[in-house]
């Protein structure tokens, strides 16, 4: 099986940028970014939960996946993915579940970079799509969305168990 974390470098006029995928090591950075991020979207995940998807993203046996954007030493933001069965194509989905960047750096190519990093990704793993989510009411990443994938015109609905 293809490796589904390949390693990606983009420029960005501060340093440059370079994706690559979370080792164990890179807790303490993703830590802060994952807190962020719910921030970001008003909700408190309980560090159990979070310890858990850390867990997860290390397992070479779980369809989870994360990366972490530098600019140098520095993290800058982090996508998860989840590799998955569907029954419209022969190829796996893959979910771009969720997708952070720093306050300081959006609008500097950070998001579009960690969106690439997970369609190089799919590919390499033989994904047939990429999808994901979002509020909205993020007016600022759907400008970028519209630009480097197509809506779907589905309409989510849930229910919380």
């Amino acid at each position: 099986m293809t490796d589904p974390t390949p390693t990606s470098t983009a420029a960005s006029p501060a340093s440059p940028l370079t994706l690559r995928a979370v080792s164990a090591d890179d807790h303490a950075a993703w830590m802060p970014l994952w807190r962020g991020y719910q921030a970001f979207y008003r909700v408190d995940i309980p560090a159990a939960t979070s310890d858990v998807t850390w867990a997860r993203f290390l397992d070479p046996s779980e369809p989870m996946h994360a990366a972490i954007a530098w600019q140098g030493s520095r993290a800058v933001g982090l996508v998860h993915w989840i590799m998955h069965r569907g029954c419209w194509s022969v190829g796996d989905y893959c979910y771009l579940n969720d997708l952070y960047a720093e306050p300081d750096v959006r609008g500097s190519g950070v998001g579009r970079a960690l969106i690439e990093h997970v369609y190089d990704a799919a590919r390499g793993a033989g994904c047939s799509r990429v999808y994901w989510l979002t509020h909205e009411s993020n007016d600022v990443a759907m400008r970028l969305y519209d630009r480097i994938a197509d809506r779907s015109g589905f309409v989510q609905y849930r229910k919380v168990l």
